[in-house]
C-alpha cells in the first residue's frame, strides 16, 4: 500500500474510541459509576457558542470524572468542557483565626501610614508656624526687562575671589544679559569672546601676561600696561594675583580658560535682618558652579569668614549622582570663624535634594529669613526648609568651640565679643551676590571623584582642566541652559518702611 494514501481513506475500529459513548460494553460493566444513578440525556442547555446549540450529556464517564460535558449536535467527537464547579464551594479554612490575622497586619500597616502622614504634617505645621512673622520693607524688586547698573555692579576678577576657580569674571555683555527669560549669567570660552589665541592662553611658544589692573612693572622692569578693568581692593596684598596672570608652557601655568560674570548689590541695595527670594534656574555641565549669596557690606569684624558669609542656594552643574550632589541638590551655608583655618561652615550647612527631576529643569525660588534670633532658608516654599540656624541658644564663639584654642601658637580670642549679640557676626548689613564659578581648587569639586581631571593642590590645575575640555564641554548644555537663570529677585528689610 503506497504511504501516500489519504488519511480519509484510512478506517479503524477504534476511530471513534475518544468519544465517551464509545465504551466497550464488556468494560462498562464492569466499571460502576462512584456517583450512582446515570442522568437523563434529555437535560438541554441553551448554550449558543458561534452559533451552535449545544446538547448537555452527563454521561457516566463524565460523572466518574467529576466533568461537565458538552457537544455539538451532530459532531460526535467534538465535545466542550468546563471544570467550573457547580454549587456551593466549603471554605473551612476562613473559620481558622489564623486566617484572619494578615487582615489585621494589613490594618497595622495602614494605621503605621496615617499615623507617619499625620506626625509629618504637625512637624511641617510647626516649622512654618515657629518662624515668626515679621513686619518687613521691601527694598529690592528686579524682574530684569533689563541690567539696571545703578542696582547691580559687575566684580571683575582673575583669582576666583579666593576660590581657585579658573574663571575670568568680565563686565562683556556675552556673559551677562537679559531677555524675556531674565537675566543670564552665561559662561564663555576665552578663545571664542577675546582675541587672545589658544597660544597665548597656553604661554607657546612665549609667556604671555593679561593684566586687568594697574600698569606695573614685572621681574625684568618692564612695564606691564593694565586696562584698569579690576576691581578687587588696591591696598590689598592679594591685588596682584587678583587682577594679573601670565601663561607659561615650562611651569604649565595658563590664562584663564572661561570667562562668566559676577553681580552683585553692594553700595546699592543690603539688609540687616530680612527676608531674600530668587526665582532662578542652574545651569546644566560638569564643573559649573552657581550660587546665590550674601557678604558683609562692611567687614566690621576682619576679613573673611571674621565678618560672615551667608550662602542661599549653591549647586554644582554636574549630573545627578555626582557625590556631594550634581544639579538635583542645593545647599546653604553660613560661613564664620576667627580665621579661614578655622572656618566653623561644616556646622552650619545642609543640603536639599529632589527627585526624578533637578534644578536645571525649571524655576525654583530659593529663599532666606533672616532675624536677630534665627537664620533660615528654604526652597519653593517655608516647609522645603534647607537650613536652620537658632541664635538664641548659644553664640557662635561657643557653637564652634574656640576657648582655649590655639592657632599659629596664639590662643584664639572671641572676635565678636564687643557686639554683645548672639548672632555676631551676622548682624550687620549684607549685600546680594549672582554669579557662576567654573571649577575651584577649595574641595567644592573632591578630587578624586565624577572624572575630576585637576588636582586641587597642583599648580597645573587650571591647565589639566582646560586639556581635559574634550571630555566636560559635551556635558555643557546648548545656549542659555548652560548659565544661571535669574527670573526675578526680591529682597526686604525687616521693619516698617521709612517715611
Amino acid at each position: 500500500m503506497s504511504r501516500a494514501r489519504k488519511a480519509d481513506d484510512m478506517t479503524s475500529p477504534f476511530a471513534d474510541s475518544h468519544d465517551l459513548d464509545f465504551i466497550h460494553p464488556a468494560y462498562r460493566s464492569t466499571q460502576p459509576s462512584p456517583l450512582g444513578q446515570r442522568r437523563s440525556d434529555s437535560e438541554v442547555a441553551s448554550i449558543e457558542n458561534y452559533g451552535f446549540n449545544r446538547t448537555r450529556d452527563t454521561s457516566e464517564e463524565d460523572s466518574w470524572r467529576g466533568l461537565n460535558s458538552y457537544r455539538a449536535s451532530g459532531r460526535r467527537n467534538h465535545e466542550y468542557k468546563t471544570y467550573l464547579l457547580d454549587g456551593k464551594i466549603e471554605k473551612p479554612w476562613t473559620s481558622d483565626k489564623k486566617y484572619k490575622a494578615p487582615r489585621k497586619g494589613n490594618w497595622y500597616i495602614l494605621g503605621g501610614l496615617f499615623l507617619a502622614i499625620a506626625l509629618s504634617a504637625v512637624v511641617n505645621w510647626r516649622i512654618a508656624v515657629g518662624v515668626p512673622d515679621h513686619e518687613y520693607c521691601l527694598v529690592l524688586d528686579d524682574s530684569f526687562s533689563s541690567l539696571d547698573k545703578d542696582i547691580w555692579k559687575h566684580e571683575v576678577q582673575l583669582n576666583g575671589f579666593g576660590t581657585g576657580s579658573f574663571d575670568w569674571t568680565t563686565t562683556d555683555d556675552k556673559n551677562a544679559f537679559t531677555d524675556g527669560d531674565g537675566l543670564h549669567i552665561m559662561p564663555t570660552f576665552t578663545t571664542e569672546t577675546t582675541d587672545i589665541t589658544e597660544e597665548q592662553v597656553h604661554g607657546v611658544p612665549k609667556p604671555y601676561t593679561l593684566n586687568l589692573g594697574t600698569a606695573r612693572n614685572d621681574t625684568r622692569n618692564a612695564t606691564i600696561k593694565g586696562d584698569g578693568s579690576c576691581t578687587a581692593d588696591k591696598t590689598s596684598e592679594y591685588y596682584i594675583d587678583a587682577c594679573s596672570r601670565q601663561s607659561n608652557e615650562s611651569s604649565h601655568t595658563i590664562i584663564n580658560p572661561v570667562r562668566s560674570a559676577r553681580l552683585t548689590t553692594q553700595g546699592s541695595r543690603s539688609i540687616t535682618y530680612g527676608r531674600v527670594e530668587v526665582v532662578a534656574k542652574v545651569p546644566k555641565g560638569d564643573w559649573l558652579w552657581p550660587a546665590i549669596w550674601m557678604m558683609p557690606e562692611d567687614s566690621v569684624y576682619g576679613i573673611w569668614p571674621l565678618s560672615g558669609e551667608i550662602d542661599i542656594m549653591e549647586s554644582r552643574g554636574n549630573a545627578r549622582g555626582y557625590r556631594n550632589g550634581g544639579r538635583e541638590a542645593v545647599s546653604s551655608t553660613i560661613h564664620w570663624g576667627t580665621s579661614w583655618k578655622t572656618d566653623n561652615f561644616y556646622r552650619t550647612t545642609q543640603k536639599h535634594t529632589i527627585q526624578r527631576t533637578d534644578y536645571s529643569e525649571g524655576f525654583h525660588t530659593f529663599g532666606l529669613e533672616w532675624s536677630e534670633d534665627y537664620l533660615y532658608t528654604w526652597v519653593d516654599n517655608r516647609l522645603q526648609q534647607v537650613l536652620y540656624v537658632d541664635f538664641r541658644k548659644q553664640d557662635l564663639w561657643s557653637r564652634g568651640h574656640f576657648q582655649g584654642e590655639y592657632e599659629n601658637g596664639t590662643m584664639l580670642t572671641n572676635p565678636w565679643y564687643i557686639s554683645g549679640n548672639r548672632n555676631a557676626p551676622f548682624d550687620q548689613k549684607f549685600f546680594l551676590i549672582l554669579n557662576v564659578a567654573i571649577g575651584s581648587r577649595n574641595g567644592w569639586f573632591e578630587d578624586g571623584h565624577g572624572s575630576k581631571p585637576w588636582v586641587d593642590g597642583r599648580d597645573s590645575a587650571a591647565s589639566d582642566f582646560y586639556g581635559a575640555r574634550s571630555e566636560w564641554e559635551p556635558t555643557w548644555a546648548a545656549g542659555n541652559d548652560r548659565g544661571l537663570t535669574v527670573k526675578s529677585v526680591k529682597m526686604w528689610q525687616q521693619g516698617a518702611c521709612s517715611a
